[in-house]
């Protein structure tokens, strides 16, 4: 059963946060349910919206519902706000931002989300079952395939990219979590392509 008493706390925020909001088409997706119900706001990042007035009860189940249409999700429970908001961040620092920050990932995110990073990644490990570290090579992994398959820089040029510290450092990386060298999984796609010409 959930706790209206707490459901109302969360709606007097100044903010919602919103689960699976985790790309730009999302963040399109969030800001016409928001006109759609004369809901004010003011800044949508990935993961959450600033509110320029509390939500009403009804404003809030019926958001909700039209969100879930969408395949997303508000969020009511703190412990998984937070969550949200490292994987949010994380998110933004791999896939949107034009170079991975060269600091440290720990004062990178205590400062972003304003908390402790031992009280972060306890709470990240206990709900996900992985550390935020793991969470953190798991994307740059996946933003690595992007840019191989895009074909616009060298592995160097993408280790330096991402902050890896050696392109040494980044096939290794790559090998342990997908089972390839960057160069064969880059070879792949070349053949893939190669056999659709042939059709």
């Amino acid at each position: 059963m959930v706790n209206m008493e707490y459901i109302q706390d969360v709606m007097s925020l100044p903010q919602i946060h919103i689960k699976f909001m985790v790309s730009l088409r999302c963040k399109m997706m969030v800001k016409e349910e928001l006109k759609k119900l004369h809901i004010r706001f003011g800044n949508i990042q990935l993961g959450e919206v600033e509110l320029l007035e509390p939500l009403t009860a009804e404003q809030h189940d019926q958001l909700q519902k039209n969100l879930r249409k969408s395949g997303l999700e508000l969020l009511d429970d703190k412990k998984t706000i937070l969550i949200n908001k490292i994987k949010s961040v994380i998110v933004e620092m791999v896939h949107y931002t034009d170079e991975v920050p060269k600091v440290n990932y720990s004062d990178y995110l205590s400062e972003k989300i304003d908390y402790d990073y031992t009280y972060l990644s306890n709470i990240f490990s206990e709900v996900t079952g992985i550390t935020i570290q793991q969470y953190i090579i798991i994307h740059k992994i996946e933003r690595v395939k992007e840019l191989l398959l895009y074909d616009e820089l060298n592995l160097s040029q993408i280790a330096h990219l991402l902050n890896y510290s050696s392109m040494a450092h980044l096939s290794n990386q790559f090998k342990k979590i997908t089972g390839l060298t960057p160069s064969y999984f880059k070879s792949m796609k070349k053949r893939r392509d190669v056999n659709l010409d042939d059709l």
